[in-house]
């Protein structure tokens, strides 16, 4: 049975904007507008601002959330991401929907209009809803079993492939010296 959620238009420009609408068939992420009145101009490295994305919605179902997530392309080519990183909404929030967006880019000396421009109707975060679990917890003294990890984390598995032949030729050379013998450091 597909998930029902109860959706509130906020913003009237949204219909005209084409909203609601995946990017493609088969796309994860609902769109989300930029519902801003005026251009909005992000400067680099500038507190992050709130942008309403003109909806508000109702999940109501516990097993299920919804995930405010940058555009990939918008984040990789312009340095637009979410100040939050992702934004988490619960199944019993009613509220507006926000995007928290942040020019992550380093300042530079281009002048009073440096920065990304958010034009009203923009894209600028996509929404996924995503199934939730939670587990029922035991407090214990002792993990009734253990793996070999255990404390480590934060880069304790380290960051090479596991096999030095997985990324062969030029490029790749000089990546891992200490996996490579002598040979290979003369090249």
């Amino acid at each position: 049975m597909p998930l029902r959620v109860e959706l509130k238009i906020l913003d009237q420009r949204l219909a005209g904007w084409g909203f609601p609408h995946y990017g493609s068939e088969l796309a994860a992420g609902l769109d989300l507008h930029a519902c801003v009145e005026a251009p909005l101009l992000l400067r680099p490295q500038a507190p992050a601002v709130l942008i309403s994305a003109g909806v508000a919605f109702r999940i109501g179902d516990p097993e299920w959330c919804a995930l405010v997530l940058p555009r990939s392309g918008l984040g990789h080519r312009e340095g637009l991401v979410l100040g939050n990183a992702v934004g988490l909404i619960d199944a019993d929030y009613e509220g507006p929907c926000l995007i928290s967006a942040w020019n992550r880019n380093p300042a530079s000396s281009h002048g009073a209009d440096e920065g990304i421009l958010i034009r009203p109707g923009d894209r600028v975060a996509q929404l996924v809803f995503s199934r939730v679990v939670r587990p029922q917890f035991t407090v214990v003294a002792e993990f009734s079993a253990t793996g070999n990890r255990q404390e480590g984390g934060f880069g304790s598995t380290g960051t090479a492939a596991a096999d030095a032949n997985a990324c062969p030729g030029p490029a790749a050379r000089g990546n891992y010296p200490e996996r490579e013998g002598p040979a290979a450091r003369k090249s």
